[in-house]
């Protein structure tokens, strides 16, 4: 394992949810989490005498889950070479059609406070009063300093794995799981519909339809109808 590999792990492990938002990810909806990330100053390792604490705060908007499958997965950007090496694995081991939920976010950072309190003290007052105004998508988390952003990372995926039992049985109860004799599922066929009417309004980008139909491997299925939304503009 490399230094830097060391430094993310001990990140995480580091890392605490102090209070997790009351709410439930929407299943069917975005979802936007007001955080507060809590650490403590870089420089406070090098002298005892500083009792401050980094507030980050933000919210991390979280879209509505999406079905996917590993075929799926293999065709997007952005995973590393060992990602793509995982994702053989889960098409060798479960098939290119199994389904799963897959999440995307988005952070929206509001600013970046020193206060001259020690986190513990911070956490409480931030706790009286998010409970004061009653809002059940706030949350607060202690990280590490340096790597904020894995502890933020870390966050997101405890909220979004507490979340996964209840969206598969919402999904499943609607019928979005089933798969159709292409190994695509409902709610991709679902969405697809979506896009095109989207772009047929004008209000959607056709290139991106087009990637998401050579995801799932669809272009031919769809090329006439792809075609036809430059016809009618």
């Amino acid at each position: 394992m490399s230094g830097n590999d060391d430094r993310i792990e001990h990140a995480v492990w580091r890392t605490e949810v102090i209070r997790p938002p009351k709410q439930k990810l929407a299943t069917f909806g975005t979802t936007n989490i007001h955080y507060y990330l809590l650490t403590e100053p870089v420089y406070a390792e090098l002298t005892k005498e500083v009792n401050e604490t980094v507030v980050r705060e933000g919210r991390v908007i979280a879209e509505k889950p999406r079905i996917v499958t590993p075929y799926y997965l293999s065709h997007l950007e952005g995973f590393s070479h060992e990602a793509r090496h995982y994702l053989d694995a889960l098409i060798k081991t479960y098939g290119p059609d199994a389904p799963g939920l897959f999440y995307t976010y988005r952070n929206e950072s509001k600013g970046l406070t020193i206060v001259s309190e020690h986190w513990r003290t911070v956490a409480d007052r931030l706790n009286a009063e998010i409970d004061k105004r009653g809002d059940p998508l706030a949350a607060i988390i202690k990280g590490e300093d340096a790597l904020w952003d894995v502890s933020l990372l870390k966050f997101i995926s405890e909220v979004a794995r507490g979340a996964l039992p209840y969206h598969v049985a919402k999904m499943g109860a609607k019928g979005l799981l089933d798969m159709d004799a292409s190994g695509v599922p409902v709610d991709a066929r679902l969405r697809i519909e979506e896009m095109f009417q989207r772009a047929m309004k004008g209000d959607f980008d056709p290139d991106e339809l087009k990637k998401e139909l050579d995801r799932w491997n669809l272009f031919a299925e769809y090329e006439d109808r792809f075609f036809a939304i430059f016809k009618k503009r």
